[in-house]
């Protein structure tokens, strides 16, 4: 039951509710017939000026920041994680040590190798002097034999000598060598040990983005430890749509605002253009560099970015709040300052911003109503500011405050 009244009311609500917009707007037509040319009373209304000057083109996008280079620092052998010693927001320099892995295990795995190199050079050695003797005693016996002293057999057993010394002197050296291999490999593990922060390009100082494992933990090979970014200088990342694609050029002056910091701009540049649009949102990703010496922005923020198209100069320009629709058209309500009354003329709009709109046709000069327009018509009387309305009271400039709470109230 309680339920049911609740929905009655909403219900006697919403149809008062429409009862009174249509009332409201029957009001407003009413006004608009009986206006201007047919006597009705003057309407007072804000004004402004049609000049000539030069309008900047602009395109308007939003996206977000990232670090120009980062990267994830993660050891190449595993192990207990025995020392941080960055945390997040921390600087490091390029070559700088991060963390150390416990490196007792790869301590010992150098020492086994050191010795067994040692071993593999000891044995090279006696070959080497094994080598020496049997290539004498050939090259006694081969004189001998010479001489008619010596047979032939015995020379050929000399010879079979010299020739297994010399395969167990090659056997040995390749000992040595694949020894000194696994010295390396033990040296380079550990020093692997050591994590150390390096990269080619950017700047040489970085901060810490993300700490992904804290001291004491067991890390396998390729577990993240920390992230590295440079935010000395930030990437914008936006997407155009197909109309502005071709508009978009390399080297093009943005600015870039955000709400972290209202009122102010910071400046960019097109750095990379995508070279196809994506299919599913006919969009192409463009990156934007934004200098970021003050460190003030981060990667991760949202950002507005106004792209300069060009600048149209001589154009005729008519403050912003003068252009309003009419029946499916842009219109503007010139005054007649002398007759005291306006005259709607459809105008083709070009370039607009929040203060003024480039009027491309047709040619139109003087005064324009920028308040006030939703109550003209064609041939409407008007009381401009400073003028005497219908009760011999005059008419004074409004502020936007007092404008805007008295068009909320009409």
């Amino acid at each position: 039951m309680k339920k049911t009244i609740i929905i009655l009311f909403v219900l006697s609500a919403l149809a008062y509710l429409g009862y009174e917009v249509a009332r409201r707007v029957s009001v407003l037509r009413a006004r608009e017939k009986e206006g201007g040319r047919r006597g009705g009373a003057a309407v007072a209304v804000e004004v402004g000026s049609i000049r000539t000057g030069s309008i900047l083109e602009t395109g308007q996008f939003t996206g977000s920041l990232q670090p120009r280079y980062s990267f994830t620092l993660a050891p190449n052998v595993g192990g207990r994680l025995q020392r941080l010693l960055v945390d997040v927001s921390d600087t490091v320099k390029k070559g700088q040590l991060v963390a150390r892995i416990e490196d007792e295990e790869y301590v010992r795995q150098v020492e086994q190798a050191k010795a067994e190199m040692l071993v593999a050079q000891a044995s090279l050695k006696e070959q080497e002097s094994s080598l020496e003797f049997a290539r004498r005693e050939y090259e006694r016996a081969d004189s001998l034999l010479a001489r008619n002293i010596a047979s032939e057999s015995e020379t050929d057993v000399k010879r079979s000598v010299f020739k297994v010394a010399e395969a167990k002197k090659a056997v040995a050296e390749a000992q040595v060598a694949q020894k000194l291999a696994a010295l390396k490999a033990a040296e380079a593990r550990l020093a692997y040990t050591k994590i150390i922060a390096t990269w080619e390009s950017g700047d040489d100082v970085r901060v810490v983005g993300e700490r992904f494992v804290d001291e004491g933990a067991m890390l396998k090979t390729g577990d993240p430890i920390v992230s590295i970014l440079d935010i000395g200088v930030l990437k914008g990342i936006v997407h155009v749509i197909e109309r502005d694609y071709t508009r978009m050029r390399l080297g093009q002056k943005v600015e870039i605002t955000t709400d972290a910091y209202p009122g102010k701009i910071f400046p960019g540049t097109v750095a990379r253009i995508a070279p196809q649009l994506k299919e599913s949102s006919r969009t192409a990703r463009v990156e934007i560099e934004a200098p970021n010496a003050d460190g003030l922005l981060k990667p991760g923020m949202f950002i507005r970015v106004s792209v300069v198209y060009g600048e149209h100069e001589n154009a005729t320009l008519a403050p912003a709040a003068a252009v309003t629709r009419r029946e499916n058209q842009m219109v503007i309500f010139t005054v007649d300052a002398d007759k005291q009354i306006v005259h709607m003329v459809p105008v083709k709009v070009g370039v607009t911003n929040a203060d003024v709109a480039e009027i491309l046709s047709p040619k139109v000069s003087g005064l324009v109503v920028t308040m006030g327009h939703h109550l003209l018509s064609e041939g409407a009387a008007v009381t401009l500011p400073g003028q005497k309305a219908e009760g011999g009271s005059k008419t004074k400039p409004r502020g936007k405050a007092e404008d805007d709470g008295k068009k909320q109230g009409a």
